[in-house]
């Protein structure tokens, strides 16, 4: 019997997800884009998500938790994309009046459901088949698309953990040269005292960052399912290393002694950029009554530490003027999308001196073997 609401929204099902299909893995180019399937997909599971790893009791135990989001919405991304298709065109062909030849259940609905995903995962078991032309035609098309759909899922997945293996190797890297977490202040000391040398090294680094900047706002806009994949330290965020860098260029721009202000602009620009554009895809606009970043005490002594390093930071009303206005231009989305994606921001200036990750292991700390401090190894001398 023929029903044409079935078919209806049969067809609009089916088109709705070849759509997103096609916007998420073919052409996923746009920043602002009109409503999308995907996107409620991960509004609807992050919130419960995060809400639910927010209670457990420890920071290490809730970010382990939340480490396993991003690969598992993928998965889940992935079969909600195969089922919303399977259940299309099984409406397709439960309201079009279609026979098939055998049936395995009692209602007609369920035979199409089990037809429709025989073919789309392209089995073709035979023990229920097409028995009338339009029904033919419709079991065709999705294998076809059913092939075509398994194809792309194929291909997705290694682009986007190629993303991810580019996006973690300049965080590592960043390790040695800004602590773990990496901070502004860490980033320069560890620069200041080495001449000429050290700002060249420093403006190379800024000049790696600018780069990494327009690849990261290149790939997350285009997959923005990898904001959610967490780096291999929970000390370490991708949200946390753009903020570090984005804070030297903040303090390079307002005056650094044998800094390139051009590469700190430049740096800064791509990297404002690529914060402002990803807080608008999810939906993070800036938090306008922010918590302060950097108090007038903690701005002091970051200019004194410098100061006795050999870094001579531009002083004065006019500057610190200058230093709030830059600082107004990126902290207040950074915050509002850090808290959306539960990932902490790293202070200007750390008061504690814990080990950076590349000087200690978890074998260490169970069997007490010598690290990197014990030895004379520090922070100290990079």
């Amino acid at each position: 019997m023929l029903n044409p609401f079935a078919v209806v929204g049969g067809i609009v099902l089916v088109v709705a997800v070849l759509w997103e299909v096609f916007e998420t893995i073919v052409l996923p180019r746009r920043v602002t884009r009109h409503f999308r399937l995907t996107k409620l997909f991960y509004r609807s599971t992050w919130i419960p998500y995060a809400t639910l790893a927010g209670l457990r009791k420890t920071r290490k135990k809730r970010d382990a938790l939340l480490s396993f989001y991003g690969p598992l919405s993928l998965l889940l991304l992935l079969a909600f994309w195969a089922f919303g298709l399977m259940l299309g065109f099984a409406l397709i062909q439960y309201g079009d009046g279609a026979r098939f030849s055998g049936t395995l259940f009692p209602s007609r609905f369920g035979n199409a459901l089990y037809l429709s995903g025989t073919t789309l995962f392209t089995l073709g078991l035979g023990d229920i088949a097409p028995a009338s032309p339009v029904a033919r035609v419709v079991t065709v098309l999705e294998a076809g698309i059913g092939f075509g759909f398994l194809a792309l899922v194929i291909g997705y997945l290694p682009v986007l953990y190629q993303a991810f293996s580019r996006r973690e190797a300049n965080i590592s890297l960043l390790d040695a040269r800004a602590g773990s977490p990496p901070t502004a202040f860490e980033l320069l000391r560890r620069h200041a005292g080495m001449g000429e040398y050290g700002m060249d090294a420093l403006t190379e680094v800024l000049r790696d960052w600018e780069r990494w900047s327009a690849e990261l706002m290149e790939s997350h806009l285009s997959y923005p399912a990898l904001a959610y994949f967490r780096s291999q330290h929970d000390n370490q965020s991708w949200m946390g290393s753009l903020l570090a860098i984005l804070d030297v260029c903040a303090l390079s721009i307002i005056g650094l002694e044998g800094m390139c202000q051009y590469q700190a602009r430049m740096t800064f620009a791509i990297a404002r950029h690529a914060l402002v554009d990803l807080s608008q895809v999810f939906g993070a606009p800036p938090d306008g009554v922010a918590p302060n970043r950097l108090t007038q005490e903690e701005l002091a002594e970051i200019r004194r530490q410098l100061g006795s390093s050999g870094l001579n930071l531009t002083s004065g009303d006019a500057a610190d003027a200058e230093l709030i206005r830059i600082r107004g231009l990126y902290e207040p989305y950074a915050i509002s999308l850090a808290r959306y994606l539960r990932l902490e921001l790293p202070p200007w200036i750390k008061r504690d001196h814990a080990k950076d990750n590349w000087q200690t292991t978890a074998w260490q700390e169970r069997s007490g073997a010598t690290d990197c401090r014990s030895v004379g190894l520090t922070d100290e001398h990079f």
